[in-house]
């Protein structure tokens, strides 16, 4: 609740200034465009954006090698963002390919300036934000590593979160999408809500990476984790549909079968996280996994009886469903690549997932691009069917905190004041540090307000062309 305060007040004004300074392969093409991944569109879409091409570019993930635009293999993506319409991308710290710890990430400041110079790459030609995605879950699964300067996310796995209750859930939880927000992250392949149902699945249970073999305890710390990314504008990814859980083998590296394994339960947390009102969207990644019950000739990937028939049809999901990495050998040792990319499509999959790192290729995204047209030029994929996808995308973009077109310079005033003196107070698309004085472009921003002993306050404020303060008083738990 907000009220308006007549006793001694904490005012706290920062001043942001965004820079830009980019490699002159794009420099030319994005000069009037703020770097600032986090901060609202003002642009108005272009027309460019409902041609068919863009909305083929939009149904791709893609990895890529290099820490700054000085390389090659960010060279490369920014090409493929600008020409190709690249949808998204997705960070690693380790080249499977390479062997290499050298990927995309060295350091917090570094992770920012890569994460900015591509989306004002993408600004260049569109309002609709790039998704940057990465896999973060806490535990044994996580790229921003201690060693990297990222100390304070992840630490605990999600079988231990499980024995915990859900308020530990949502503790880390919030370490992780506060750090996601600050370098410009906006989308987590997290959490998993596969059951463990065998404890000595390689893949999920030794890694720790379930909450539980109980459907109701997996969802109530799936809410929590997800409740936390959302209040950040984070987008989150349950995975791994219909069921990795029960499995016995790992989809990277073959072939997994659960036909004989495989139980109902897991796909209760899916249904209740489906019809939960979480008042966000998020997205749903299937898994690689040949369940001969649901299809007993497709992995779930390919299978449109699992995707659009149990998923769509008869759980009622409406939002995005994303592969997961096409590469891993589970697909690609067992199909060829034009082959898994129709059916992928075909099946009901709206966002496909490369990650580029078992394997590299360069022109991955030109490839994949020319064979979906192709699939519709021969009339075997319709552009009904990429229009469908299209829009999904787009709805859960809309929900993004995206790149501000910073053709104007001018900016206005924030003042927050609050009850009691002392307050910690950020603003959580751009967590700035804390020094007096904050002028901002017109847009929203999302304010959290925290004090030991004191319930957290979060507010969305907008600001529209004239300074603007904001009173409020915490209440004492």
């Amino acid at each position: 609740m907000w009220l308006l305060v007549k006793t001694l007040v904490f005012s706290i004004i920062l001043v942001v200034v965004f820079t830009t300074g980019f490699s002159s392969c794009y420099s030319q093409n994005n000069s009037n465009y703020n770097t600032d991944s986090n901060v609202p569109i003002t642009q108005q879409p272009s027309s460019y954006e409902n041609s068919l091409d863009f909305k083929i570019g939009q149904m791709l993930i893609v990895g890529f090698r290099g820490m700054s635009v000085r390389d090659q293999g960010v060279q490369d993506i920014i090409r493929d963002i600008q020409h190709f319409n690249l949808g998204g991308v997705i960070l690693f710290d380790y080249d499977i390919a390479m062997k290499s710890p050298r990927r995309n990430i060295k350091s917090r400041n570094q992770l920012k300036q890569l994460i900015k110079a591509l989306q004002s790459a993408n600004a260049a030609s569109t309002t609709i934000p790039l998704f940057i995605s990465i896999d973060q879950e806490g535990g044994n699964i996580q790229r921003l590593k201690k060693k990297f300067g990222f100390s304070s996310t992840g630490r605990f796995s999600a079988q231990y979160l499980g024995t915990q209750g859900p308020e530990q859930t949502k503790i880390q939880s919030r370490r992780i999408a506060n750090t996601l927000t600050e370098v410009g992250i906006n989308l987590n392949f997290a959490p998993v809500v596969d059951l463990n149902i065998n404890p000595d699945n390689q893949i999920i249970g030794k890694l720790g990476r379930s909450f539980s073999d109980d459907p109701k305890l997996v969802t109530d710390h799936a809410l929590a984790f997800i409740g936390e990314h959302n209040l950040n504008k984070i987008i989150c990814v349950l995975k791994h549909f219909p069921g990795h859980g029960s499995s016995y083998h790992d989809s990277h590296l073959g072939w997994v079968d659960v036909t004989d394994s495989w139980d109902e339960s897991e796909l209760k947390p899916y249904r209740s996280l489906i019809n939960a009102d979480l008042g966000f969207q998020n997205a749903i990644m299937i898994g690689h996994i040949f369940n001969g019950i649901l299809d007993p000739k497709y992995p779930a990937t390919l299978s449109k009886k699992i995707i659009t028939g149990e998923l769509r049809t008869d759980m009622k999901y409406t939002g995005v469903v994303i592969s997961d990495d096409m590469q891993m050998k589970a697909i690609s040792h067992h199909y060829d690549w034009n082959e898994a990319i129709y059916r992928t499509i075909e099946a009901g999959v709206d966002i496909i997932l490369i990650g580029n790192n078992s394997e590299y290729e360069r022109n991955v995204v030109k490839n994949t691009v020319a064979i979906i047209k192709r699939l519709i030029q021969t009339k075997q994929i319709s552009e009904t069917r990429i229009e469908e996808s299209y829009q999904r995308i787009k709805r859960l973009k809309s929900k993004l905190l995206p790149i501000i077109n910073n053709v104007s310079q001018v900016k206005y005033k924030l003042t927050v004041n609050v009850v009691p003196f002392g307050s910690r107070i950020r603003i959580m698309n751009i967590l700035p540090k804390y020094f007096s004085g904050i002028r901002l472009p017109p847009g929203r921003y999302r304010l959290r307000v925290e004090k030991p002993g004191y319930f957290t306050h979060n507010e969305l404020v907008t600001i529209q062309k004239q300074d603007i303060t904001i009173s409020l008083e915490l209440r004492k738990k």
